[in-house]
């Protein structure tokens, strides 16, 4: 490795197109079946490697709390002590996806720094190796590893590319911060969805079967995502991604998307964002030492 080498890596965040709860296993997680959509919303994650034997460290450009209690350090503590490797790194991290939106913003980041650090740290773990490490951490991991759009099931780590066409959306938050946990853990929420099939989702894209089963609660907990949505539902199909709270609309253009966001009252958030052509974490490697 060439000490003192850096990359930026821009971490994308992603749409849940729907989510159905299929069911809670033993182990408390729940079997879940879902579309993720990679969007032009970014964090963009600079990572400095370091000599052997310093520390991994983390700053950020908003406040997330004890720095060794976020997912990046914990995805950097992880690949140095699975690869037994002696060198740190610093990850420093410019924020733009909103914290606590069911937009994967935290998971994202933690993809790029594992997919980044083993270019630098020259580690050579594959696309499956790494998959398998960020599962350890958070059932989002693995999808950002990859990239792109797939059917994403079981818990998360079971994915299968898709190749949706581009669309436009707007995404809207409503800055409310909502744990995913205190979801997933609400009694009134329901386990019992029909398990599906990539055939019959992209037969009927935008049916209305293809709900989210977490939004029923989320709203309930949060009315301000359910005033969000009741907003953005005035231009079409509004739905809540992930967990919440940002909930999302597909739009026919990006003038349209302008439009809308241009419309937002505060202190709602509103981004016109695009999906299908993302470049994935592998491919701005690729980019990068093509550069190089």
């Amino acid at each position: 490795m060439a000490i003192a080498s850096a990359l930026s890596l821009l971490a994308p965040a992603k749409l849940n197109l729907f989510l159905h709860v299929l069911g809670q296993r033993p182990d408390g997680y729940h079997d879940l079946q879902s579309v993720f959509r990679c969007i032009s919303l970014f964090d963009e994650v600079q990572i400095q490697a370091r000599a052997t034997n310093q520390p991994l460290t983390l700053s950020c450009d908003v406040d997330l709390g004890d720095p060794q209690d976020n997912l990046v350090l914990r995805a950097a503590a992880l690949l140095q002590r699975k690869s037994n490797t002696r060198y740190g790194a610093h990850v420093s991290l410019k924020k733009q996806i909103p914290v606590g939106a069911g937009l994967g913003g935290g998971s994202s980041d933690a993809a790029a720094v594992l997919v980044g650090l083993n270019h630098l740290w020259s580690l050579k773990f594959s696309v499956a190796d790494l998959q398998h490490l960020g599962a350890e951490l958070g059932a989002d991991i693995p999808f950002f590893i990859q990239g792109g759009d797939a059917w994403v099931s079981g818990v998360g780590e079971q994915i299968e590319p898709l190749h949706l066409a581009a669309r436009w959306y707007v995404v809207a938050y409503p800055d409310v911060v909502i744990p995913t946990a205190e979801i997933f853990s609400d009694p009134d929420l329901t386990r019992d969805a029909e398990p599906s099939t990539i055939a019959r989702f992209l037969k009927a894209e935008s049916a209305e079967v293809w709900r989210n089963d977490l939004e029923a609660v989320a709203t309930r907990r949060y009315p301000e995502v359910r005033r969000l949505k009741n907003w953005l539902s005035q231009h079409g199909a509004a739905k809540m991604s992930g967990s919440g709270s940002a909930v999302f609309l597909e739009v026919t253009s990006q003038a349209q998307a302008q439009a809308i966001v241009a419309g937002m009252p505060p202190p709602w958030q509103g981004f016109k964002v695009a999906a299908g052509r993302i470049k994935s974490l592998q491919r701005q490697i690729s980019e990068l030492d093509k550069e190089n």
